[in-house]
C-alpha cells in the first residue's frame, strides 16, 4: 500500500489523542483564524489607501490625509493583532503537538510489551524501532502541517473571496491558470505518493540492518566479515540515498511550475487591470492590491506544494504506526480468568502439541507430570523442544492441542502475572539492565530488601565478586551488563530468579556459560534453595 497525501482514518484516529487538548486547540484555532483574516486584510487596507489617496479633486489634502490616518491607524492594530495572532496558536499548537506525540510513544511502547512471543519472532527489532522512533517523530510533523495546510487553505478561500467580491473581472482573469495547475498537481502526486511510500520502507530497512550489525558486531569482528557487512548496509543506505533524491527532485520539478504560472497570472493583472484603469472602470488603488493578492494567492499553493512531502511522509508514517496498535495480541487472558492462588508446584503436560508453523510440528502429543517439589532434567539433542517446552510452561506460547496445568489449574484459564509470580526463569543468554546491580536483582520485586538481595548471592557466590565492583551493588552495569563477564551475568540472572522466591524455577540450559567451579557453587546452592519448590 502506498500512503495518500490525506488519510482520513489516520487523522480520525489522532483526533481521539487531541480530545483531552480539546481547550488549548481551540484557542490555537481562534487564534489561526486572527492570524488568517489579518494576513489577507492587508493588500485590502494597501488598495484602499492609494484610492483614498487619489480620490476627485473636490476633496481636500487634509480630507484625503485623515481617511489616510484612519487606514494607518487599522494598518497598525492588524499588524499587531496578527503577531498576537500567530504566536499563540503556533504557541498552543506545539504543546498539543508534544503532548500528542508523548501519549502515542507510551501507548505504543505498552502496547509491544503486551505483544507475544511469536510477534517478536517474525518481527526485527530494528523495523519496529523504526515505526516506534523514526515514524512517530515524522508524525510529529502532522499536526503542525495539517493546521498549518488548514490555515493556508482558508487564507486561499478568503483571497478568493475577496478578489471576486471586489471585482470579478480581475478575479478571473488571474483564475485563468488555475485548471493548468490543477493537472499537473494531479499527474505529479502519482509519482509523489509512491516515492514518499518507498523511503518509509528504506530507512525501516537501514534501522534493522544497524541495529543487527551492532548488536552482533562481536561476531563480525571474530568472523573477519565487516566487509561483507559494510556492502550489505551500504546496498541498504544507497537504495534510501536513492528514494529520498527520487522525492527531492519530484518536489523540485514542481516549484518551478508554481513559480511560471504565478508570473501569468501576475502579468495578466497587469494587462487586463492596466486596460480597465485606462478605461476608467479600474481604480489604481484595486489593481495594485490585485497585485498584492495575487502574490498572497500564491504563496499558500506554495506552502502546501512544499508540505506536500512532509504531509505525504506523516501519513505513511500514521498508517505504520496503527497498522502496530493495531495488532491483536495472540496471547490474551480469557476474560473470566483467575488469580492463580498459592501454588505447590505441580506441573502436567495432558497430550500437549505445539508448532511455531503450521507445517512443521515441534511437539507432539506430550504428557509428562512434574509432582510439586522435584527436580526435573530434560535431556536431547538441539531441536528436540526442550527450550519450547520450558516456553509453554511459562506461557510465551499457547499450545496448539491439549493443556497444560498447575496444581490442576489450566494455565489458560489464568491470569499471567499471577502465574509469571509465581515462577522464574533463568535462560542460558541472561539479559541484563543498564541499572545497577541490585536493581538487576530487584527488578519486578521492587520491595525485596537489601537483605533479601545479599542473602541470594551469597547463597550463589556472586557477593564477593560484586563487592569488588567499583560501587559494589550500586555499580552501573552497561548495555546488556557487558561491564561483567558472561559468568558474571549469569549469576546476577540467578539471583534475581532466587529473590522472586517462586514456586516453580525453571533453568533453560542455565549453566551452559559458567565453569565448572561456579556451576559447582550454583548447585550446590540450589540443593539448599530448592528445597520445597
Amino acid at each position: 500500500e502506498f500512503g495518500k497525501v490525506y488519510d482520513q482514518s489516520v487523522v480520525l484516529r489522532l483526533l481521539r489523542y487531541l480530545k483531552p487538548h480539546w481547550k488549548l486547540t481551540l484557542i490555537s484555532i481562534v487564534a489561526m483564524f486572527l492570524y488568517i483574516g489579518t494576513q489577507i486584510s492587508v493588500p485590502l487596507l494597501v488598495g484602499m489607501a492609494i484610492n483614498q489617496y487619489l480620490k476627485s479633486e473636490d476633496l481636500s489634502t487634509v480630507e484625503r490625509i485623515s481617511g489616510l490616518n484612519t487606514i494607518g491607524i487599522l494598518f497598525a492594530i492588524v499588524v499587531v493583532l496578527n503577531l498576537a495572532g500567530n504566536f499563540i496558536h503556533l504557541r498552543g499548537l506545539a504543546k498539543v503537538n508534544m503532548s500528542v506525540l508523548y501519549k502515542l510513544r507510551t501507548d505504543m511502547h505498552a502496547h509491544l510489551q503486551r505483544l507475544s512471543a511469536l510477534f517478536f519472532d517474525h518481527n526485527e527489532v530494528g523495523r519496529l524501532m523504526s515505526r516506534v522512533q523514526n515514524d512517530t517523530t515524522a508524525l510529529q510533523e502532522f499536526m503542525t502541517i495539517f493546521v498549518v495546510g488548514f490555515a493556508e487553505m482558508l487564507s486561499l478561500v478568503g483571497i478568493v473571496a475577496i478578489m471576486m467580491a471586489w471585482n470579478l473581472k480581475l478575479a478571473l482573469a488571474c483564475f485563468v491558470v488555475m485548471p493548468v495547475f490543477v493537472v499537473i498537481m494531479i499527474f505529479w502526486q502519482i509519482g509523489a505518493r509512491h516515492a514518499f511510500m518507498r523511503i518509509r520502507y528504506a530507512i525501516a530497512g537501514v534501522n534493522a540492518s544497524l541495529q543487527e550489525n551492532i548488536t552482533g558486531v562481536r561476531v563480525t569482528q571474530s568472523l573477519n566479515r565487516e566487509a561483507i557487512n559494510l556492502d550489505q548496509f551500504d546496498e541498504l543506505n544507497g537504495d534510501h540515498l536513492s528514494t529520498n533524491l527520487n522525492a527531492i527532485r519530484l518536489t523540485a520539478s514542481l516549484m518551478p511550475t508554481v513559480e511560471i504560472l504565478t508570473a501569468i497570472a501576475f502579468g495578466l493583472v497587469i494587462v487586463v487591470g492596466g486596460s480597465m484603469e485606462q478605461s476608467g472602470s479600474l481604480e489604481l488603488g484595486t489593481m495594485v492590491a490585485f497585485t498584492l493578492f495575487v502574490q498572497r494567492f500564491f504563496e499558500p499553493i506554495r506552502a502546501l506544494v512544499m508540505q506536500y512531502a512532509m504531509m505525504q511522509r506523516a501519513m505513511t508514517a500514521g498508517m505504520r504506526i496503527f497498522e502496530l496498535l493495531d495488532v491483536q495480541p495472540d496471547l490474551l487472558d480469557a476474560p473470566d480468568a483467575k488469580a492463580l492462588p498459592k501454588i505447590n508446584g505441580q506441573v502436567r503436560f495432558n497430550h500437549v502439541s505445539f508448532s511455531y508453523t503450521p507445517d512443521v510440528q515441534v511437539l507432539q502429543d506430550l504428557s509428562l507430570d512434574i509432582p510439586a517439589g522435584e527436580s526435573l532434567a530434560i535431556v536431547g539433542p538441539t531441536g528436540a523442544g526442550k527450550t519450547t517446552i520450558v516456553a509453554l510452561v511459562a506461557r510465551f506460547y499457547e499450545v496448539t492441542h491439549g493443556s497444560i496445568t498447575v496444581d490442576g489449574y489450566d494455565i489458560r484459564e489464568v491470569t499471567r502475572p499471577s502465574l509469571a509470580g509465581q515462577m522464574s526463569l533463568v535462560l542460558q543468554e541472561p539479559f541484563l539492565y543498564s541499572n545497577t546491580v541490585a536493581d538487576n536483582i530487584r527488578f519486578a520485586h521492587r520491595d525485596a530488601t537489601q537483605e533479601n538481595i545479599e542473602k541470594a548471592t551469597r547463597a550463589l557466590g556472586a557477593h564477593d565478586f560484586i563487592m569488588r565492583l567499583p560501587e559494589g551493588y550500586q555499580t552501573i552495569l552497561h548495555e546488556r551488563g557487558n561491564n561483567l563477564s558472561v559468568g558474571q551475568r549469569q549469576l546476577i540472572a540467578f539471583a534475581r530468579a532466587l529473590v522472586a522466591d517462586p514456586r516453580i524455577l525453571i533453568l533453560d540450559e542455565a549453566t551452559a556459560n559458567v565453569d565448572s567451579y561456579t556451576e559447582r557453587l550454583i548447585q550446590n546452592a540450589l540443593r539448599e534453595l530448592l528445597r520445597g519448590r
